[in-house]
């Protein structure tokens, strides 16, 4: 797995610390309860420079999730795209990962984290293909996790909340220590979830397939991305609780998020998917998809915010 390339500046509650001066207490009420919110944003070289991939609807997801907790953000989003486009410039990166984190710092001693600070962190470095240089062409092969995605109404599936990526940590560690890439986690319904951190599509027939929003998994915001772009190109596109068997028929299958971006599957449980290689439509999709964050194709939804 890749190590973290440090920069040299993290940009801490106002102010630009160097790399290895951002740190928290050991107490902090965040690293015993799981209680920080965080996102996952890329930055892509352009041919006008760094560009930031949907910043904004990023940090609105965040105070999203923030609110949900409680945890009251003294910045506003204009404040937090300000900082993370100096962010960019100041370590001198054309692209990038940027990880806006809000902690609840030392305070409480208990579950209960009123009386604990809320500290927020933008820290970013260099990061390539979080699957492999090779899985956007050629795709990788993936399970159904034995673990499912949470209940309804049991913690917020839909906040970008650190705890609940322990559900994603044993998904991803069961795939890989079984010899897959990457696993696919059903909703308590038995109906398909998501992966350790992506949503999952599926073209069947040529329509494109995605689960709803039904309280037990993310909106990904790179999931959001790819439906407009297939409504773009005319690809016809259906939310729908989607049958595990439905994985195996498919034609084609796809993961997607900021880190995966949009990584095509070629088998599940050891079955092909479709001819085992990128499909037609999921090639399309991608071809969109990476071209308008690389600025070479027509930003039509003004999803770029350029740092120069």
């Amino acid at each position: 797995m890749s190590r973290i390339s440090e920069t040299q500046w993290i940009w801490r509650d106002g102010q630009f610390v160097p790399w290895a001066d951002a740190t928290i207490h050991v107490l902090s009420h965040s690293v015993q309860f799981g209680s920080s919110a965080f996102e996952g944003v890329r930055c892509y070289n352009t041919p006008k420079g760094p560009a930031i991939f949907r910043l904004r609807e990023h940090l609105e997801r965040l105070l999203h999730s923030c609110k949900i907790y409680r945890m009251d953000v003294k910045y506003t989003i204009d404040e937090l795209i300000a900082a993370s486009r100096e962010l960019v410039v100041r370590n001198n990166v054309e692209s990038c990962y940027i990880r806006p984190m809000v902690v609840r710092g030392y305070g409480t001693a208990g579950m209960v984290p009123i009386g604990s600070p809320i500290e927020v962190y933008l820290p970013c470095w260099p990061w390539g293909a979080y699957l492999g240089d090779e899985a956007l062409d050629a795709g990788v092969d993936a399970c159904v996790s034995s673990w499912q995605r949470v209940q309804p109404n049991t913690i917020p599936a839909m906040a970008k909340i650190a705890g609940n990526y322990l559900s994603g940590q044993l998904i991803k560690m069961e795939a890989l220590a079984n010899g897959y890439a990457e696993g696919i986690a059903l909703s308590p319904s038995g109906m398909v979830g998501e992966g350790s951190g992506q949503n999952v599509f599926v073209v069947s027939n040529g329509t494109l397939l995605t689960g709803p929003l039904d309280g037990s998994i993310l909106g990904g915001i790179t999931r959001a991305s790819i439906i407009q772009i297939a409504q773009d190109l005319g690809i016809p596109t259906k939310e729908f609780h989607i049958p595990r068997e439905m994985l195996y028929m498919a034609d084609e299958v796809f993961f997607t998020g900021t880190a995966a971006e949009l990584t095509p599957v070629r088998s599940i449980d050891k079955i092909q998917i479709g001819a085992g290689k990128v499909g037609p439509i999921t090639k399309q999709l991608q071809q969109q998809y990476l071209g308008i964050a690389k600025g070479t194709v027509e930003d039509r939804h003004g999803w770029l915010t350029h740092c120069k």
